[in-house]
């Protein structure tokens, strides 16, 4: 069924479908309860007799549209809003009806919300009809009997969630938790309520679309489609279509027919109707849905028709691809340990993903457009797998339609997050209806790979003190270890399971054990240098990261001048990692100079702490690829932010000229692309002394050929030795480094140079111990009709040199960054968004253009 609004009016795009999203409602708080003293006095006579309200949306955002709230993401703006998540508020709309609408002559009449936010009492005409307290899970309230002739007014009770959560407690008892509200005794996602990289914005509100469907004998209330693939002795592939359709009313009669058609290829098949109805068929020579880093993405139509000899009853479309996805966890032939590793139609591949977090703290802002975008910017990275983190939602449909067109694979967490989750109440049955509700939601999505039980909860039972704070109370364990499991095997044989992020797959086995699943690497961040890396030989790494701030433009459009310095008042409330200003200074020692933190001194601690934070997520990367075959994967932590934050994102969160929001690439973001490019040259050093290492992920042979050499700063080569070898597609070789010359320089570098493309250089010491030259550099500037490109040519060493052109104009953007030049060679940078000609001189001068040495001009450093 398509959904569409047009004005403020109620609009009918289907039989039997009325769609209710739009701004024809009302938004009001409600001045009776206790609360209602925390309301700012100067907004109290709007939200007490209403404004218009927007759905799908919430509060903040109505708020804000009727300029009664300030937004929360510039400068101090959250604290401003707290009252906001401690009101109950309501969402109203009338609805007239005549005679003959289809509404009242109907049998049945269905009010469908797909997304409630979160504790709801659903009214028609002043009778309650229904009750809701899951922001996860869609509702279908019958209101046939409680509709009319005339006006029909229907509201939406929002109660505060804290409020539900303190009662939750009353029931069942406290849970650990991380951060500082009880999130985990509300099914809302846990974020909204604060995180070490978000605000506390409690939100309520219609956040999903919502409409009324009318039917008479039967109707299809879901649909589940799973596609998987198998390759023939020919070497052509069969598809294979189980589509399991849920009848609500009568099926006497009834039949369901499945038809599927796409790439040239099509089948049909009928069978009887059932409650649950289970229809089976075989495509011959279907092309197969395959990862960007493997092949292409075929996709195909799905029509599900309910009818009987008589008329069409209902009809649903679905979209979906065929694959086979299977976990490899292959135990060791020692029996010391297990593989862990993801196989796509009989190909195990060594995972390049990233984590993802909700994209805005109010979620019903994300757009189709807005999906697709930060999905291109993680392929773009050469990323191929997305893991939905389980603190924050199941995401909207334009989110998995984006993965499946593009290639990206998906990791879905249940929505379960840093905390003890109790087993009574009503905790049991929500849990139990939000899984069956998603996991058949997005089963026709051929992008979906894995089902995960929780994010860290296994770990932390085990290691955060949980065993001896619950004194044997629930804590969640029969939803990884059976409920979960269960459900999907029942419902989606065609996916893995995994019980935990981190889980060993066994409650007998540590579940941060890095011989067996996937484990999470947090020491490093919180207490250790980033070469720490070096230490572990994992199977996967499913979460990693360290932070960094967002670009400047980003700053420039959250933080006064003023308050542009590390350490202002209002920069913190951009910092929520506790401790995180301190473990950026201190990860910085010993690596880089350490900058200032005063507003004199951001440029340089923007510019070092960026930096440090996509070398730290590099090493790590190399070292997990230079363990192909061992190692099978690695998330890194996080692609994108939520707000403007210091966080541990590639791609922050900000707003353009024109005031759309707009993800901007950190230096992060770059180092990410080259560390996951399908070709990596990687220089390594363990024990035995340096070796480099080739790492092949693309789909065929590589010939390798370059050259491996030790060079100092000013240019000279000091040793080399020619590289060519082969290797096959996904995997790996490594060569030791013999011959070198002495070692005990300062001043020179390792340096691995592959089909000319292809670079790595590594300095014998870190930046801070090695005698860096100044900066002496030419450049010029050139322009076509859509882009200008900068030339550098090194003069003298530049490490890592960047180019900032949102500093010029916020809407620029450049396409490499984190350059390595040795004296002689020339880089140009290609600038996209427009660049005036008056500021382009602006381009060659720092801190624009910059290297790790200093930011001279070019007229100083000539």
């Amino acid at each position: 069924m398509g959904i569409e609004s047009v004005g403020n009016q109620p609009v009918r795009v289907a039989d039997g479908w009325l769609d209710l999203t739009g701004s024809a409602w009302t938004l009001r708080a409600d001045p009776t309860t206790a609360a209602w003293r925390l309301v700012p006095e100067e907004v109290r006579t709007s939200v007490a007799f209403g404004i218009p309200g927007t759905v799908p949306g919430c509060v903040h955002t109505d708020l804000m549209a009727a300029g009664l709230l300030g937004d929360p993401y510039v400068g101090t703006g959250e604290a401003d809003q707290a009252w906001v998540g401690q009101q109950t508020w309501s969402y109203s709309f009338t609805l007239n009806l005549v005679d003959d609408s289809e509404e009242l002559y109907a049998d049945n009449c269905d009010l469908i919300c797909d997304g409630l936010d979160t504790v709801a009492e659903i009214r028609v005409n002043g009778r309650t009809v229904g009750t809701s307290a899951n922001m996860h899970r869609r509702n279908a309230f019958p209101i046939r009997p409680n509709i009319g002739v005339g006006p029909n007014l229907i509201e939406i009770v929002f109660s505060p969630a804290l409020e539900h959560a303190a009662r939750m407690a009353e029931l069942v008892g406290e849970r650990p938790h991380v951060e500082k509200h009880p999130f985990n005794l509300i099914r809302k996602m846990a974020c909204n309520f604060g995180w070490d990289w978000g605000p506390a914005l409690i939100t309520a509100g219609i956040w999903k679309s919502i409409g009324l469907r009318s039917w008479d004998h039967g109707r299809i209330s879901d649909v589940g489609v799973f596609a998987t693939v198998t390759e023939t002795d020919a070497g052509q592939w069969q598809g294979n279509l189980r589509v399991d359709v849920q009848i609500q009313g009568e099926t006497r009669f009834g039949a369901v027919t499945v038809r599927v058609k796409g790439q040239g290829a099509s089948s049909e098949a009928v069978v009887i109707a059932e409650d649950w109805t289970t229809v089976e068929l075989t495509v011959s020579d279907v092309q197969p849905w395959w990862p960007h880093s493997l092949g292409e993405q075929a996709l195909y139509d799905v029509e599900v028709v309910f009818h009987n000899d008589v008329r069409v009853l209902d009809t649903v479309h679905r979209r979906t691809g065929f694959r086979t996805v299977e976990l490899d966890t292959t135990p060791d032939a020692d029996g010391r340990g297990a593989a862990f590793g993801i196989v796509i139609n009989g190909v195990s591949i060594f995972t390049r993903g990233m984590d993802w977090i909700p994209d805005d703290c109010f979620p019903s802002r994300m757009t189709a457009e807005r999906y697709r975008e930060r999905v291109q910017q993680a392929k773009d990275a050469n990323v191929d797998l997305l893991r939905v983190w389980g603190g924050g939602l199941y995401e909207q449909e334009a989110f998995y339609q984006a993965c499946d067109e593009l290639g990206v694979m998906v990791w879905q967490d249940f929505a379960l997050a840093c905390a003890a989750y109790p087993e009574e109440g009503p905790f049991p049955l929500e849990f139990e209806a939000e899984a069956r509700d998603n996991v058949i939601r997005l089963s026709a999505y051929p992008s979906l790979v894995l089902w995960n039980g929780c994010n860290e909860n296994l770990w932390a039972y085990e290691d955060w003190g949980w065993k001896q704070q619950l004194q044997g109370r629930t804590w969640g364990a029969d939803y990884y270890y059976r409920l979960f499991p269960e459900i999907v095997a029942e419902l989606d044989p065609s996916r893995p399971y995994w019980p935990g992020s981190p889980s060993s797959g066994s409650a007998e086995i540590h579940p941060n054990d890095p011989n067996y699943g996937c484990i999470h690497i947090w020491d490093v961040w919180n207490s250790r240098d980033y070469t720490g890396y070096d230490d572990y030989s994992p199977r996967f790494v499913a979460e990693f990261g360290y932070q960094g701030p967002a670009t400047w433009a980003t700053w420039a459009r959250t933080l006064a001048p003023e308050d542009r310095s590390a350490t202002s008042a209002t920069m913190l409330v951009h910092q929520k990692a506790n401790g995180g200003n301190t473990k950026l200074n201190q990860g910085l020692h010993g690596h880089l100079p350490q900058p200032g933190e005063t507003v004199a001194e951001f440029d340089e601690w923007l510019f070092a702490m960026q930096v440090q934070q996509a070398r730290a997520v590099r090493y790590g990367v190399e070292r997990w690829r230079s363990l192909r075959g061992r190692c099978l994967g690695s998330v890194i932590w996080q692609l994108n932010d939520c707000w403007p934050v210091t966080s541990w994102a590639a791609l922050d969160l900000g707003t353009d000229s024109a005031g759309k929001q707009v993800a901007r690439r950190k230096p992060l973001w770059y180092a990410v692309r080259s560390a996951y490019a399908d070709h990596l040259v990687t220089i390594q050093r363990d024990g035995s002394g340096w070796r480099a290492v080739l790492v092949n992920d693309g789909r065929d042979t590589w010939p390798a050929q370059g050259t491996l050499e030790l060079r100092t700063f000013a240019g000279e080569t000091l040793w080399s030795e020619r590289l060519d070898q082969t290797l096959s597609p996904r995997s790996r070789k490594g060569l030791d480094l013999t011959g070198l010359p002495n070692l005990d320089r300062t001043d020179v570098a390792l340096v691995a140079t592959v089909d000319g493309a292809e670079r790595a250089v590594r300095l014998l010491v870190e930046d801070v111990a090695a005698p860096l030259p100044p900066a002496r550099y030419e450049t010029s500037v050139d322009s076509t009709d859509d882009t200008v490109t900068v030339q550098v040519t090194a003069r003298t060493f530049l490490r890592s040199l960047c180019l900032f052109p949102d500093r010029v104009c916020e809407d620029a953007s450049t396409d490499s960054l984190l350059v390595d030049l040795f004296p002689g060679e020339t880089h140009t940078f290609t600038i996209a968004g427009e660049i005036p000609e008056n500021v382009r001189a602006d381009l060659t001068r720092g801190p624009v253009l910059r290297s790790v040495t200093n930011p001279l001009t070019p007229s100083e450093a000539a």
